[in-house]
């Protein structure tokens, strides 16, 4: 049972709020939204920690750090052994502190929230991550090299969470990207002011690099080599699968094939990957002046707040209530707060065009909620003689993303299932006798966290199956 005066003094604390920019400065700018904790903050915030003999928050953190650990290091100003104490379970405390879905997980498992707010595990995490990356990060322990050669498919957060593993464990570690630059999701989905590039993910995937793990990047397996000839050419032992799911999908309704119709993939790969928000970049992007980006996940908001950055007035298009808006509680509030517009129980039926082929409507019918669907969530049905017209200059979708089907149609014996993605089990191994997979080429599009736990269990499966 928890000390009943350190429970009531935690609580009459309360949360350290975090400072922010102004939403009319930040809606105008892609610099970083939230400031984080200095460090008078982060020891007043770790002090509200109880240190839980059962710390719930540990088992609901998918990569497993020990959290009252690190934040008993913190409250004790021992910042250096708060981050030496993450970085032996997370290879990415930076980016995790700042984008992971911690009221869903750790905070949301919190014994402080039941009656109040839970310990800001996450913006602890990011002052811990920061402040050791100012410091020139932690020294990290490997075991001897032991020459056996693992290859993993895509530098995204799976990617770089099992390559870290696997080099921690002595393997020599060779990841293959697609794109110019390592990072995945985290260099092409995520934007700037929530995640920056050269601060923060360039830093953490350097991290990854000092532990002897290469990094060869414009290489597409299945083209430009396959799975079979990572075995049998290049003599790797064991491959891991952590592609990712890049795959956008469409609604099917008239108009999609408009100029101006944009996924959300592309849309931000151009600004977040390639710099398009750079006056200074050479990459094209177009935003219209009214701009409609359907969907309610935190791809939307991204796509949506990038838009609005880049000049545009901004509609959101959900066929549900904000209710159900998948998308993380913090980031629906700020895109409220810059003045981004919901069009909530609106669902698109038909994008119209000009005489030239250019967007200049969105149809749109209103929806009401019925009885909950597959997945729990109340079914939207639409209303009859509801529909409507967006005028707009632009539609990005944002509904969700498939693995491309490349890897498994060149690779024999790797079996997937419906929508595309790579049947694995708990520990990541494949059909195929030595090729693993993990994260959204598995499940699907998820979070970065989700992602990084596949691929830390997909590294112990490996060394099992390796290991003489």
């Amino acid at each position: 049972m928890q000390n009943r005066e350190e429970l009531k003094m935690a609580e009459k604390i309360g949360r350290v709020p975090v400072r922010e920019q102004d939403p009319k400065v930040r809606a105008g700018n892609f610099e970083e939204v939230c400031y984080g904790y200095n460090e008078k903050e982060a020891l007043l915030e770790a002090s509200r920690c109880l240190n839980c003999r059962n710390p719930r928050c540990v088992q609901h953190c998918p990569v497993g750090i020990r959290i009252p650990e690190f934040i008993a290091q913190v409250r004790a100003g021992a910042f250096q052994e708060a981050a030496r104490v993450i970085a032996s379970d997370s290879s990415l405390p930076a980016v995790c502190g700042r984008v992971c879905p911690q009221e869903t997980q750790c905070e949301g498992s919190c014994i402080l929230g039941v009656k109040g707010e839970p310990v800001a595990i996450g913006k602890l995490e990011r002052f811990v991550a920061d402040w050791s990356r100012a410091q020139g990060g932690v020294p990290v322990e490997k075991a001897p090299a032991n020459g056996i050669k693992v290859a993993i498919v895509g530098s995204g957060p799976s990617g770089l969470a099992c390559a870290s593993d696997l080099a921690k464990l002595g393997y020599d570690v060779t990841i293959f990207e697609v794109l110019h630059k390592p990072g995945g999701v985290l260099q092409y989905g995520i934007p700037e002011f929530r995640l920056p590039k050269q601060r923060v993910v360039e830093p953490e995937i350097d991290s990854v690099r000092a532990l002897g793990v290469k990094i060869e990047t414009n290489v597409v397996v299945g083209r430009t080599i396959t799975i079979d000839e990572l075995f049998d050419r290049e003599g790797f032992k064991a491959v891991f699968v952590g592609s990712g799911a890049g795959l956008p999908r469409f609604m099917g309704i008239p108009g999609e094939s408009l100029n101006g119709v944009f996924s959300a993939n592309e849309f931000l790969t151009r600004s977040n990957l390639m710099r398009a928000f750079d006056p200074s970049s050479d990459t094209p992007i177009f935003v219209g002046k009214r701009v409609a980006v359907v969907g309610g996940g935190n791809v939307a908001m991204d796509a949506a707040r990038t838009a609005l950055r880049l000049g545009s007035q901004v509609t959101i298009v959900y066929r549900r209530t904000e209710k159900e808006l998948p998308a993380r509680a913090e980031e629906v509030h700020h895109a409220l707060e810059e003045g981004i517009v919901f069009r909530m129980l609106t669902n698109p039926v038909e994008i119209l065009g000009d005489e030239k082929g250019w967007v200049n409507a969105l149809r749109c019918i209103q929806m009401e909620l019925g009885e909950p669907d597959a997945s729990g969530r109340r079914s939207p049905i639409p209303i009859k003689d509801s529909e409507f017209e967006i005028p707009v200059d632009a539609v990005i979708m944002a509904l969700g993303t498939s693995p491309n089907p490349l890897i498994a149609k060149t690779t024999k014996g790797l079996e997937t299932e419906r929508h595309g993605c790579i049947v694995a089990d708990e520990s990541g191994a494949t059909s195929r006798p030595g090729v693993f997979a993990g994260g959204d080429a598995v499940t699907g599009a998820a979070t970065v966290i989700l992602a990084m736990g596949a691929g830390r269990r997909a590294a112990a499966a490996i060394d099992a199956y390796l290991r003489p």
